[in-house]
């Protein structure tokens, strides 16, 4: 029998007041879980567009980006509870994306990805064949070249699609600003000889 239960048992008054103390946070807590639930929900409104599309591009399939990226703003809003201090929540969130999305893509395949990051648009079925045709090209010289990348590169690349800054990428990555800018200038660079 636990202190509590004895308690009660008894009919011991500490331990009913013990139970109001657990059972009512402080408004110190409760103010720390608003501001908690309005900054993680404000932040899933503006970034589970760019979070599902990031992970779609690292390699998982579009059910389990979806759930990866429910499980990104689910941390982010149990480490904003808890009190952490999050200075740049948007570079947060793409770094935990970031680790959960290749945890997930390892566990789960076991393979590279990549394979199909980006689809075209919807070619409307008024477009001329040449144009369609066309259109297609573009897309599998743009695959082949994502192709070509290094890993660092791609993830530099497609963090910076998202409107990430460098700082952000490096906060995401765990590398340097620099290295950020250097992946990007060898990414561009096979770009401009892959559609040369």
């Amino acid at each position: 029998m636990t202190l509590l239960t004895y308690g009660l048992a008894k009919g011991g008054p500490a331990v009913l007041i013990l139970l109001e103390q657990v059972a009512m946070p402080s408004a110190a807590e409760q103010a720390r879980e608003s501001t908690a639930y309005q900054t993680a929900t404000g932040c899933y409104e503006r970034l589970r567009g760019n979070v599902y599309r990031y992970l779609v591009a690292i390699g998982l399939e579009a059910e389990t980006a979806q759930e990866a990226t429910q499980e990104v703003f689910l941390r982010f809003y149990v480490a904003l509870r808890k009190g952490e201090d999050i200075v740049n929540p948007q570079a947060w969130i793409f770094r935990v994306a970031h680790n959960w999305g290749i945890k997930v893509r390892a566990k789960e395949r076991g393979r590279p990805g990549y394979g199909n990051p980006i689809k075209s648009e919807p070619v409307g079925s008024g477009q001329d064949p040449e144009r369609q045709v066309l259109a297609r090209e573009r897309d599998e010289l743009f695959r082949s070249a994502i192709a070509e990348l290094s890993e660092q590169q791609r993830n530099c690349l497609f963090l910076r699609l998202q409107g990430l800054r460098y700082s952000e990428i490096a906060q995401a990555l765990g590398i340097a600003p620099t290295t950020v800018s250097e992946f990007l200038r060898r990414a561009i660079a096979r770009f401009r000889r892959t559609a040369l």
